[in-house]
């Protein structure tokens, strides 16, 4: 696939969109990669770059503010204090360049018992009560929220204004 796209670029710029940070792009199509493709966008281009050079960054704690940003975390971590689950692991919140990814179970937990967390939930309604609250608590502040699938055991809060860019 690599040689393909070498051998099109020749004829056409060729770019790399991807929802992950740059570090992972490069562990996926390795550390050249932003001086093999004409644009790379990680982070599904909140992050830019052009012919081996960035171009720009935005990030969540630029836009929203450290104010907004703490006042969030704050409340994301008194709301998952009060939960009671069967289990609770580490990581509930992580910071990332384009938003919050927010786990009740924690990030850390095994595969098992996010799958435990899963069915839970689907009983429960656990995200979806606390997205529910955190759109009550944080109306007209910009943010949105983006409950994941399976595999995410929690939901993303992101600027509003990039809903459509970074997956919500």
């Amino acid at each position: 696939m690599d040689d393909f796209l070498q051998k099109l670029r020749q004829k056409v710029k060729i770019g790399v969109v991807g929802g992950s940070d740059l570090e992972k792009v490069q562990e996926q199509l390795g550390n050249d990669v932003v001086e093999k493709y004409d644009y790379v966008f990680p982070e599904n281009g909140l992050v830019a770059y052009k012919d081996g050079k960035l171009l720009g960054k935005q990030n969540t704690q630029g836009h929203l503010g450290e104010v907004l940003l703490q006042d969030l975390i704050n409340y994301c971590l008194s709301y998952i204090a009060k939960i009671k689950l069967l289990k609770k692991r580490g990581t509930f919140i992580e910071f990332r360049n384009g938003m919050l990814n927010v786990s009740p179970i924690g990030r850390s937990c095994s595969q098992e018992e996010r799958i435990e967390f899963y069915e839970l939930d689907k009983k429960e309604n656990i995200r979806q009560k606390f997205v529910a609250d955190l759109r009550r608590e944080f109306a007209g502040k910009g943010l949105t929220f983006s409950i994941g699938i399976v595999c995410s055991n929690g939901f993303q809060a992101l600027p509003a204004v990039w809903q459509g860019l970074v997956g919500a």
